[in-house]
């Protein structure tokens, strides 16, 4: 299956380019399920308002991220982290980086990053060779042109100095967030994934920070999910 331009919504693909602009302000140079997360909880869309009534707000959602991550590159390097069960043994992740930095220098992790930066996997939808691309470009020379999309909300926090450089890589568990939300759109026979998918798919994710999230904002993703569906989906 083949993952043309048009298969978001024009809100979806807002969700995952303001995503992109949020994990750049943090200074994050991956794009992680928590950055995706923070964008549709800021969005001012139906789906965004369920999650705020269920706790996850913005504001909630980025001070869990700065907590858990940190600010600046070396923040990929704990995103992968059980932080739930390093708690549990009386582990602080910002407890742990604040240490790394003070006997390494600022810069040791995002350099130890930089050092062990694999290639992210793709989910299988995304299309890959020379005849994939050349389906794509057909298939792009014939559709309308994509809305404009706004810039991102401002959010609490800001990173200092410049920002990483180049195209953030995709965590795993984001493709995972995306892959999971065309399952969504695909057992309800939507044409188009809609924000209210990828909202579903955080609710199906078991790794990355999104799960810690959640539950430190006190929400479950069975409460969470079944709110969601409750509210519906708009046409489309």
């Amino acid at each position: 299956m083949l993952i043309y331009p048009d298969t978001f919504t024009d809100d979806a693909r807002t969700i995952l380019l303001h995503a992109r602009a949020h994990a750049g302000r943090l200074g994050h140079a991956h794009n992680g399920g928590e950055h995706f997360l923070l964008a549709l909880a800021a969005a001012g869309l139906p789906v965004s308002a369920v999650l705020r009534e269920n706790g996850v707000t913005a504001e909630g959602v980025e001070e869990e991220i700065v907590r858990l991550e940190g600010l600046g590159p070396a923040a990929g390097l704990f995103a992968s982290l059980d932080t739930g069960a390093l708690a549990a043994v009386g582990v602080d992740p910002g407890a742990m980086r604040d240490r790394i930095e003070a006997s390494f220098g600022p810069d040791a992790l995002a350099q130890a990053r930089q050092a062990t930066q694999v290639k992210p996997r793709r989910p299988s939808g995304l299309p890959v060779g020379p005849v994939g691309r050349w389906r794509i470009r057909r298939h792009v020379r014939h559709m309308a042109p994509p809305a404009p999309v706004p810039p991102a909300p401002p959010g609490l926090y800001q990173a200092v100095g410049p920002r990483p450089a180049g195209h953030a890589p995709t965590d795993p568990d984001a493709w995972d967030a995306v892959s999971q939300s065309i399952h969504e759109m695909m057992i309800r026979h939507h044409a188009r994934v809609q924000a209210e998918h990828v909202a579903l798919a955080f609710t199906a994710m078991t790794t990355g920070l999104v799960p810690t999230i959640l539950s430190a904002l006190g929400t479950s993703a069975p409460a969470l999910r079944a709110a969601i569906v409750e509210r519906g989906w708009p046409a489309g």
